[in-house]
């Protein structure tokens, strides 16, 4: 679905007079590969690269050096532009950036509209995408009554109006609450599991990436590590060094030695039953 190969990008800070002042490598030589259907959360401390990667993989910026591919499409071809954007939708950090339809239905007919679907299949597509986010009763509401949770997922209908193969959420959680972050991830699985849709999460939140089939760690514009959750959480020291801690459930399992790496509740109550006999 992504495929990059040796992409660079730098950002260049310049005076008010145009000098160049510094040079920042954002992404330094990245080749990953993301599978069709495969759910992959990207970790990475602040600066890590991990945002500019994100906006790599639909169009937002282009490689100035190195080739990057969504679903067979080569970014940098412009008139390959839209098609990009069509086959890999985002969702950004802040939902009220992001929202600018008056009400729920206009807010996710807005992608279809401007790609010329015709307006009997767009109310099909409008109807279709709020019932899979579970929002049907708001659609003709104002977005702007809605919690920070139900906005995004206004957003993520938006994007599934236009029938995309993967879905880039960038950081979607980081603004709100505990339920508001349960009830994006959560959508994100279903579609994922029930559609197919290709879901990269980039994260902060270790328990969200935990829920994943693969984990990236990148630091300093480059991938360092790259496995399932299991296996990247089982280098806790590891992580330490890119500044990263493994979830509370995991580092908990560690604490009392119940020898195995557990990634959520139920495992670890599992692994408790198997050690200690209850």
């Amino acid at each position: 679905m992504i495929r990059t190969e040796n992409v660079t990008f730098e950002y260049i800070r310049r005076d008010e007079e145009g000098n160049v002042e510094g040079i920042t490598k954002a992404l330094d030589d990245v080749s990953i590969h993301i599978r069709k259907g495969e759910f992959v959360a990207i970790l990475g401390s602040n600066g890590s690269g991990k945002s500019t990667f994100a906006k790599h993989m639909n169009a937002l910026l282009v490689p100035e050096e190195g080739k990057v591919y969504v679903n067979g499409c080569d970014t940098t071809d412009d008139s390959l532009y839209l098609t990009v954007r069509q086959s890999c939708g985002m969702v950004f950090q802040n939902p009220d950036n992001q929202i600018i339809g008056q009400t729920v239905e206009e807010e996710v007919a807005f992608g279809p509209e401007n790609m010329g679907v015709p307006t009997e299949e767009m109310e099909k597509r409008v109807s279709e995408a709020l019932e899979r986010v579970g929002l049907t009763k708001e659609r003709f509401n104002s977005p702007n009554r809605l919690s920070g949770g139900q906005k995004q997922r206004v957003a993520i209908a938006g994007i599934l109006a236009m029938k995309p193969k993967c879905i880039v959420f960038d950081e979607p959680t980081a603004m709100l609450d505990p339920i508001g972050r349960k009830e994006v991830i959560a959508t994100a699985h279903e579609l994922n599991r029930t559609e197919g849709i290709t879901i990269v999460l980039i994260t902060h939140y270790m328990n969200e990436a935990a829920g994943a089939d693969r984990v990236i760690v990148m630091d300093k514009g480059r991938p360092v590590m790259d496995g399932t959750p299991r296996q990247v959480f089982a280098k806790a020291d590891e992580l330490k060094k890119y500044q990263l801690e493994v979830p509370a459930v995991t580092e908990l399992g560690f604490k009392i030695g119940l020898g195995k790496v557990v990634l959520n509740d139920e495992e670890f109550a599992e692994a408790l039953r198997e050690k200690y006999g209850r």
